[in-house]
């Protein structure tokens, strides 16, 4: 299927491992141009040339912190001109809301909720004024789930996927489309150290890890491949006339609760 990508250009945050780089091989294999936003330069100059190799795109780098909120506006002017713009850079730790401390909670909400909020800010308005663009929020499902060991996660994604829907609501109306996605339990690095932690705190062995995955739909996680395939069909003009949604990748999972 031609997803009518050709010629796009992509920003994308977090876009040197994970989610992201799978989501920048995709893109470029559409034949999009790229720009790629991360803390760490080696990870991303790596990506870059594996990318440029691979599929023949232009590939721009961007080592900032998008914490900073002067950083995000300055990444933002300088991609002011993008077609899509994929949020996914952002990690929050695991915690009962009285286990994480008001440092880690504001420094984690910084990269993940303002960072968010920044670039989707700056770069709107620029879609807006040309009448066109998407936005997709890479989210988590744990907003939805609630877990409550998970104090800080499942506020931020749970405020994350709100503003999705609430912006995506109106922005259909100036030419630009917002939406989400929410993965569930993933297998890449960051999905990985979190069933290894699960695995800690159930068995006393993280490297117990994989037995959590029996529990999940079809006996697996999610493949960073796998989200980035939705994530590309939302930012493409197959997916026109979806706006404000904010669509979960995770098996079912969040399916199965149970009645109590």
């Amino acid at each position: 299927m031609d997803l009518g990508l050709m010629g796009r250009s992509v920003l994308i945050t977090g876009g040197s491992g994970g989610i992201g780089l799978a989501a920048a091989r995709a893109f470029a294999a559409e034949g999009c141009a790229l720009h790629l936003a991360a803390r760490t330069f080696d990870k991303l100059r790596a990506a870059q040339e594996d990318i440029s190799r691979g599929f023949g795109v232009p590939v721009v780098v961007h080592a900032v912190d998008l914490s900073s909120a002067e950083n995000a506006r300055r990444l933002a002017e300088t991609c002011a001109d993008v077609d899509i713009l994929v949020n996914n850079a952002g990690a929050i730790p695991g915690g009962k809301i009285e286990e994480v401390d008001d440092d880690r909670w504001r420094e984690a909400w910084d990269l993940k909720v303002f960072g968010y909020v920044n670039m989707m800010r700056a770069l709107y308005r620029e879609m807006r004024a040309r009448g066109r663009g998407v936005i997709v929020n890479v989210i988590g499902t744990a907003g939805d789930q609630r877990p409550s060991d998970y104090a800080a996660g499942v506020s931020a994604n749970a405020a994350l996927a709100t503003l999705t829907r609430a912006l995506g609501g109106e922005s259909l109306d100036h030419g630009v489309r917002v939406v989400g996605v929410s993965p569930g339990d993933m297998i890449n690095e960051r999905g990985t150290e979190f069933l290894r932690r699960q695995a800690e705190k159930e068995f006393g062995d993280p490297g117990r890890w994989r037995e959590r995955l029996a529990r999940l739909p079809g006996g697996r996680a999610a493949t960073s491949e796998e989200v980035a395939d939705i994530i590309l069909f939302l930012a493409s003009p197959r997916a026109a006339y979806v706006s404000g949604a904010v669509l979960t990748v995770d098996g079912g999972m969040s399916s199965r609760r149970a009645v109590i």
